[in-house]
């Protein structure tokens, strides 16, 4: 099985010293899975069979879908025998349920992001898949599926992030992938922030562009390419909106989206802009209106910025960022409900709300994935979905010997590559050292007591993993001038030592 927990430990001095390498000798090693399973990882994107609404799919951001058949109580992956891992979007044609459809490259351009290879399609509830195209689309951050014209596909493509390209935008097949028209685009630095469509009126869409590039060191969110635009006619003539609609002045950002599904004439747009705002239009999207700029309605907007609207509450509307926040009052204010206080994982990305019973709940983040069936007061964390995020390996020269390694978002670990015990290795065999975006994590050289562990942005400890006391050591300059490290910085040990 292809997953970020299945990791093959090889002796990586004995085959860079061995004078002759010959890789047909490993061809019968096979991966096994050690864990860590106390947690989980990203997910970006969720879709619901609505006619068996325990038929869940899940993307994820180098994890590839996951199936469960049972409401989130069992999993298995259903897209490791593809070409890539990383996933953006997932949508099910719910008049023929057996039509599913997956978009490659997570939409979250971090510096973590992982990219992707084009559009993917299963008519058989995703036991086979083909490919369909758009491979340079890099990101695929939304798929519409119109279930009154078979074969008619909308794709929100987002694009590459650390370089300009012309596969941007919005692209449309009406032959189920064979063949795609750009029917939206801006420049070859603008991509998809959003892609949202009328639910009482296939034909109508708004498309949120967004203007985004990344380098090695710094992120650019926004720009004079950035805007909102509306079609009537199923994407044939676009009407780029503005100030004069009501939006804000200057320069936009990333923006997320959300009709009111009860409705459609309650339009929802979060907007990053010199004041990020919640914007509220009542005629369908023509015009708009700054309607909240409450605490709780976003922030760090290049990461996630995504509206959901109750299926059956006009008033009722989600808010998805660093945690879950939710209106009862059409956007005016709101409260937290998915945070460390109901222990569900920050940094959210993925959300999906049942359209007959909309206090059933799926909520995707940095940690995996959390379903409530009250309302979101209440969430139950999905413990059996391996797909954690291992930015760096390392072992010790203990018997049985341990592994060490740092996931994104979810600290830094030891544990064992095996056991002598009954029952093999259990998630109590692991253990915690440090948190944060875990990277870097190494022995001491001679007493591996002592642990050496790497977050985000060069900060490094000294841990003693027996009481787990923990010394801070990054380095500053001479001077103590504050030095600049990279998101995921290097440390070494110095050999023989």
């Amino acid at each position: 099985m292809k997953n970020i927990y299945t990791l093959l430990f090889l002796s990586f001095s004995f085959l860079l010293s061995a004078q002759d390498f010959n890789a047909e000798h490993f061809k019968s090693i096979k991966a096994r899975n050690i864990g860590p399973a106390g947690m989980s990882g990203r997910v970006t994107a969720i879709d619901v069979d609505l006619s068996n609404q325990d038929r869940i799919f899940v993307g994820t951001a180098s994890g590839g879908v996951w199936l469960s058949e049972n409401g989130g109580i069992s999993w298995k992956p259903i897209f490791d025998k593809q070409s890539v891992l990383s996933i953006g979007a997932v949508a099910i044609n719910q008049s023929n349920p057996a039509e599913i459809w997956v978009g490659t490259g997570e939409g979250n351009p971090r510096n973590s992001q992982n990219s992707g290879a084009g559009v993917f399609k299963s008519l058989d509830g995703g036991k086979t898949w083909t490919f369909k195209g758009l491979k340079d689309s890099r990101v695929i951050h939304r798929i519409i599926i119109d279930e009154t014209k078979p074969g008619t596909v909308y794709i929100g493509a987002q694009g590459a992030q650390w370089g300009k390209s012309s596969t941007r935008g919005v692209f449309k097949t009406t032959n189920g992938g064979d063949d795609w028209d750009k029917i939206l685009y801006v420049n070859e630095g603008v991509g998809i922030a959003d892609l949202v469509v009328d639910p009482n009126n296939p034909n109508k869409l708004i498309a949120a562009m967004w203007e985004f590039g990344r380098t090695p060191a710094f992120f650019n969110s926004g720009g004079p390419g950035s805007g909102l635009y509306i079609t009537h006619d199923a994407g044939k003539n676009w009407k780029k909106l503005s100030s004069k609609e009501g939006l804000p002045k200057g320069d936009l950002g990333r923006m997320g989206l959300s009709f009111a599904p009860s409705n459609s004439n309650v339009v929802y747009a979060l907007i990053e802009a010199k004041e990020n705002a919640l914007y509220k239009s009542f005629d369908g999207g023509s015009t708009w209106k700054k309607h909240s700029t409450h605490e709780n309605i976003g922030n760090r907007p290049f990461y996630y910025y995504d509206l959901f609207v109750d299926p059956k509450d006009e008033n009722r509307v989600y808010s998805l960022y660093t945690y879950v926040s939710r209106s009862r009052d059409g956007g005016k204010t709101f409260d937290v409900i998915a945070d460390y206080g109901n222990n569900v994982h920050p940094d959210h990305h993925a959300f999906w709300i049942s359209p007959t019973d909309p206090s059933y709940l799926i909520d995707g983040n940095d940690g995996g994935l959390n379903i409530s069936h009250d309302g979101g007061d209440t969430w139950r964390f999905v413990t059996n979905l391996p797909v954690g995020q291992f930015y760096h390996v390392d072992v010790d020269d203990d018997f049985p010997y341990n592994v060490y390694g740092g996931m994104q978002d979810n600290g830094s670990w030891v544990g064992p590559a095996f056991t002598l015990k009954r029952g093999g290795i259990t998630n109590a065999d692991w253990q915690e050292v440090y948190f944060g975006d875990g990277f870097d994590s190494a022995p001491k050289p001679g007493d591996n007591r002592y642990v050496y562990a790497m977050s985000q942005g060069g900060n490094l400890g000294l841990v003693d993993r027996e009481t787990g006391v923990n010394r801070f050591i990054k380095p500053n300059s001479p001077d103590s001038t504050a030095l600049r490290y990279n998101w995921n910085a290097a440390f070494a040990l110095k050999p023989n030592t």
